[in-house]
């Protein structure tokens, strides 16, 4: 990220800073990895310190159905259970100690404060509009967005309709753009398929100067637990720094074409400790002669595949509805369907969206996704499959 700066601040950081009332501002310095990376500093009408009272904890460690898996599988994320509260709707389908991820569909706005203290979290914008409120200010979102939404972050997700559909993922380890598309002063180069112009800041609000009891529930190690602070967390009155929310577009990527199928990594949005995050987008097709615009089947023997479709149809798959996740373990090989090949030769461009998630340790299946699967789909790779959909669609 870039530095960026909004509302007042003092001329010089750990320094006096009074309001033309003279009374004190205090700063709190936000960032991770100890005083090594990225941070901001902030700058409150009161204390952010001042707790009332702590609740017992909630357990929502996942529950975990299958520990080591080696099949191809398919969960359909259009039959994962809507709720009103945005925390209950996250629902985690697959997981190991780097990342969680699966959807949320909450109906209704949060009426309390939320903070991830232990993980950086992606929510993409699958389908519907509101507003991420934060400490440092808003991010109006619409379908299509990113919001990276580092630890610590205090915020609140405002919806504007109750069929708003979130795929999420949370991270142990720093969200970041990909090292190899950024200079050594971290610039983003210029053959990168993204520019820090498509990086949007939090619209900075004007701080909340109150009293009372404001519920900030907080997240760590698989619990949620109850904090009453005595002050409105939204008190910021300025700030500065790298460390900060955001919010990048899908539509905004730039794809990376060639004569010829270019790999996976030319897709590559996001990265974290082993596992990378992918925007497949609309883009031009192969443009050699003899082209073969579908991927050929690979070996991802170093990482599972997992797969997001969010929008358009996908060309490498027979049956696929949106909002399905797909999975293919590392170790076994996958490709399209069978028909896609042929299908997509001579084809000039594709519509399709998804998001793509490759994590390099294997992941575990929860109770969650075995409500959703679609257990065809291990073998929906046989020739034969051809004929029973022809069949189908003849019905």
């Amino acid at each position: 990220m870039r530095y960026h700066q909004a509302g007042n601040i003092p001329q010089k950081r750990h320094t006096i800073f009074k309001s033309p009332e003279d009374k004190f501002y205090y700063e709190q310095l936000f960032g991770t990895e100890g005083f090594h990376g990225i941070s901001s500093l902030l700058y409150h009408t009161h204390r952010p310190t001042q707790i009332k009272s702590i609740g017992e904890p909630k357990d929502v460690t996942p529950k975990i159905a299958v520990e080591k898996n080696i099949a191809p599988r398919m969960f359909k994320g259009m039959n994962v259970t809507p709720e009103d509260d945005f925390m209950d709707s996250r629902k985690i389908l697959l997981m190991n100690n780097d990342l969680k991820m699966g959807l949320a569909k909450p109906r209704k706005s949060m009426d309390y404060f939320y903070k991830n203290a232990e993980c950086d979290e992606l929510l993409y914008v699958h389908n519907g509009t509101g507003i991420l409120k934060t400490f440092v200010g808003d991010l109006e979102f619409v379908t299509g967005d990113y919001l990276i939404i580092p630890r610590g972050t205090i915020y609140q997700v405002e919806v504007n309709s109750e069929d708003t559909v979130f795929f999420v993922l949370e991270s142990h380890s720093p969200i970041y753009t990909p090292k190899r598309y950024r200079n050594e002063f971290g610039q983003l180069l210029e053959h990168s398929p993204f520019c820090e112009r498509d990086m949007i800041a939090p619209v900075f609000k004007e701080p909340k100067d109150e009293k009372g009891e404001f519920l900030i529930k907080v997240k760590k190690e698989n619990q949620i637990t109850d904090f009453i602070y005595a002050t409105h967390p939204f008190d910021v009155v300025g700030w500065d720094g790298y460390f900060y929310p955001y919010k990048f577009n899908i539509k905004n990527f730039e794809p990376i074409t060639g004569r010829i199928h270019q790999p996976p990594p030319v897709h590559q949005n996001f990265e974290g400790h082993n596992f990378v995050v992918c925007s497949f987008c609309a883009r031009m097709y192969d443009y050699h002669p003899m082209a073969i615009p579908a991927p050929y089947n690979h070996s991802n023997i170093d990482s599972d595949e997992v797969l997001f479709y969010t929008e358009g149809d996908f060309m490498s798959r027979n049956h696929i509805d949106l909002m399905d996740f797909t999975l293919h373990p590392g170790g076994i090989v996958h490709g399209p369907h069978p028909g896609a090949m042929e299908r997509s030769i001579g084809k000039k461009f594709t519509e399709e969206y998804a998001v793509m998630v490759d994590p390099f340790r294997p992941l575990k299946i929860t109770e969650e996704a075995l409500k959703v699967e679609d257990p065809s789909y291990k073998t929906s790779w046989l020739e034969e499959s051809d004929k029973t959909i022809e069949d189908r669609s003849q019905e």
